[in-house]
């Protein structure tokens, strides 16, 4: 399948976000759209305060725009006021969240750090741990499933979190500097794993990331710069499959 042909999972329209007003206001996002479709693996590049952590939490419905429009796999999200009440559901549903510290519970084995998030879905304990032993595995931990998070390297403990991520199927992952406390090694295994699961899951990643010893595992590096997309507003990685 063609990249042209894949659904899109992400539409931003013309989106603006400021906070404050009058001297004290500051434009995070000016009239920015873009595209996102579903295997696509892109980053979110810019220095502080150009704009991309706005960008990433606009799309994962935690700030509300000023203006534009966003589409969230298929679904008019946002028009000028948020279109859908219950948007916790939409987040829990739709959206996984992968940030630079794992953020594992300490008291909860690996288990049930990603178990968690089923029960608080509406699965049963023992289908959500079923499900949470389903992804370790096929994340390459699942001999860590008994550990707590004291005991995990820090590649493991990104593995969980991904599994976390990953527990009610989203289509679209979001990750706020995932790699940034790896190493090269642990940081290129993770965004290969990110990769298998966009083409796998039929999902996209969008990331918001500094670390230049992963640019190369991107399909699409967007470059943001005082709340704009410069020029066409990305290029093409040089990720390998």
């Amino acid at each position: 399948m063609s990249t042209r042909d894949r659904k899109v999972l992400i539409e931003i329209d013309a989106v603006s976000k400021h906070f404050g007003e009058g001297d004290t206001r500051v434009d995070a996002l000016r009239q920015v759209s873009l595209d996102i479709r579903s295997g696509e693996v892109v980053a979110l590049l810019g220095p502080s305060g150009s704009g991309k952590t706005t960008l990433l939490n606009v799309i994962g419905c935690i700030v509300e725009p000023a203006a534009g429009r966003l589409v969230i796999d298929g679904e008019d999200v946002y028009s000028g006021r948020w279109l859908r009440g219950d948007l916790r559901r939409l987040r829990l549903d739709k959206i996984g969240f992968i940030f630079q510290f794992h953020n594992l519970l300490p008291f909860l084995d690996t288990t049930d750090n990603v178990a968690l998030v089923l029960e608080l879905a509406g699965k049963s304990r023992r289908q959500a741990r079923e499900r949470a032993v389903e992804l370790l595995e096929y994340l390459e931990i699942g001999h860590r499933r008994d550990a707590m998070p004291a005991q995990l390297s820090g590649g493991e403990a990104q593995r969980v979190a991904i599994a976390r991520a990953l527990a009610n199927n989203p289509r679209i992952i979001l990750a706020d500097e995932p790699t940034a406390a790896l190493d090269s090694k642990r940081a290129g295994i993770v965004m290969d794993l990110l990769r298998k699961l966009a083409a796998e899951q039929d999902a996209c990643i969008v990331a918001v990331t500094h670390d230049e010893k992963i640019f190369d595992r991107f399909d699409h590096i967007f470059h943001l710069r005082d709340g704009r997309l410069d020029g066409n507003g990305g290029e093409d990685g040089a990720a390998t499959g």
